[in-house]
């Protein structure tokens, strides 16, 4: 199966290249600036992990997002990473570009993650002091992996037409 077909570089064309770039290297570097905190165990990622835990405890499931839990900064931390070198290796290698959109779709399910926690738990919107930088940095992440997969969306056709391939039994 080929890749995607070269489109006519038209100025909307242009522009939504340029576009898809700038979100490719948007999202990721905020993945890539937040593993500092989370594979260091910050203290503001204690703070986060720790309220998050406690929250889950309550819940019936200690240790959830524990250093060792399911949810630990280190598991999110790695979603982060794959996420991140899905997305930067399809701006290098044009012929993987059929896989920005499972990037862009990793990106969306942890931000969908982070923005329900903030959300729906006690950690809030406005997290030791911060005024909300986080959860609305997590906001323009999500709003950026989905306008991602909108400028992509001829790769999604292609990745889902290869799944499907790989899938179909012989």
């Amino acid at each position: 199966m080929n890749n995607v077909t070269a489109r006519p570089m038209t100025p909307q064309n242009q522009i939504a290249r340029w576009a898809a770039h700038g979100l490719t290297i948007f999202i990721a570097a905020v993945f890539l600036d937040s593993l500092r905190f989370k594979f260091t165990n910050a203290p503001k990622t204690q703070i986060i992990f720790g309220d998050l835990d406690r929250w889950a405890a309550g819940l019936g499931a200690p240790g959830l997002f524990a250093q060792g839990g399911l949810f630990s900064q280190y598991a999110i931390g790695g979603a982060e990473l794959v996420a991140s070198t899905i997305l930067l290796a399809t701006l290098v290698l044009r012929r993987y570009r059929f896989l920005q959109p499972a990037g862009a779709l990793l990106a969306i399910a942890i931000m969908s993650g982070a923005i329900s926690f903030h959300l729906l738990t006690p950690l809030g919107v406005n997290v030791d002091g911060d005024g909300g930088a986080l959860f609305y940095t997590a906001c323009g992440v999500w709003v950026g992996s989905v306008v991602l997969l909108f400028l992509r969306r001829r790769e999604l056709g292609v990745l889902a037409a290869r799944v499907r391939q790989f899938l179909r039994p012989e």
